[in-house]
C-alpha cells in the first residue's frame, strides 16, 4: 500500500502545482476556471465508484456463496466513497456557480440531475440499514446497486444534455466545443488520474478494514 500512497502524493502535488502555476486561465471565466481541475475529476470518481459498486453487485448476485459474501460489502464500500465524492462534486460545483453565475444554486439541469443521483444513492444506504439482519439484505441491496448503475448514465450524460444549460460543455468556451489549451488538457487528465489514485487508496483501505473485521468476527466465533 505504501508505494501507491507515494504515487498518490506525487500525483496530487503535481496536479495542484500545475493547476495554479502552469495551466493558463480560461477566457471569460479567468482564474475561477482552475476549479475545473478538481471539480471534473471529483465528479469522475463519483461515477467510477458507483460503477464499481454496480459491477461487484452483479458478481455477487450471480453466485451468493460464502466466497462472494465479502464482495457485497466491498460494493457497499465503493458506493460509500461514491457518495462522498458526489457531495464534493455538488460543493465544488456550487462554488464555481457562485463565481460564474452569482449564485450557489441556479437549478441548472446538471445541478438538478446530480442532486437526484445523490438522493438515489442515499436511498440505497437507507434501504440497506433498514433491512438490518434480514437474510435478503445483501441480495436486495445488490439488486438496487445494479439498478442505479443502469440509470446513472442517463442522469450524468443524457438528461443534462437534453435541456439548455448554464454549465460549460465540455469545458469552457462559448460555442460548446472542446477548445482547451494543451496545458489545460494535460492538467485535467492529470487531475483525473490523481483522483482515481485517491479512490484506489480509499477503496483499498476500506477493503482492508472489511477483511480485518471479518477476521475479528471469525476469532470471536471460535
Amino acid at each position: 500500500m505504501m508505494p501507491m500512497f507515494i504515487v498518490l502524493n506525487i500525483l496530487m502535488t503535481a496536479t495542484i502545482v500545475l493547476a495554479f502555476l502552469w495551466a493558463p486561465s480560461a477566457e471569460i471565466l479567468g482564474h475561477s476556471s482552475r476549479i475545473i481541475y478538481f471539480h471534473v475529476p471529483v465528479a469522475w470518481v463519483s461515477v467510477l465508484s458507483f460503477a464499481v459498486s454496480g459491477i461487484m453487485s452483479i458478481v455477487y448476485l450471480r453466485d451468493r456463496n460464502t466466497k462472494y459474501k465479502l464482495i457485497e460489502e466491498k460494493a457497499h464500500a465503493s458506493a460509500s466513497i461514491g457518495l462522498a465524492f458526489t457531495v464534493l462534486t455538488i460543493i465544488s460545483g456550487s462554488i464555481w456557480a457562485k463565481i460564474s453565475w452569482g449564485s450557489f444554486w441556479n437549478w441548472d439541469p446538471r445541478e438538478r440531475t446530480i442532486v437526484v443521483l445523490l438522493l438515489i444513492y442515499i436511498a440505497y444506504f437507507i434501504l440497506r440499514a433498514a433491512l438490518g439482519d434480514s437474510p435478503e439484505k445483501r441480495r436486495i441491496s445488490s439488486a438496487y446497486l445494479v439498478f442505479t448503475m443502469a440509470v446513472m448514465p442517463f442522469f450524468v450524460f443524457v438528461i443534462p444534455r437534453m435541456y439548455d444549460t448554464l454549465h460549460p460543455d465540455t469545458i469552457i468556451n462559448t460555442d460548446r466545443k472542446i477548445k482547451l489549451a494543451t496545458e489545460m488538457r494535460l492538467v485535467l487528465l492529470l487531475g483525473a488520474l490523481s483522483f482515481t489514485a485517491l479512490y484506489i487508496n480509499l477503496y483499498r483501505i476500506s477493503v482492508r478494514i472489511i477483511s480485518l473485521r471479518k477476521t475479528i468476527e471469525e476469532d470471536d466465533d471460535e
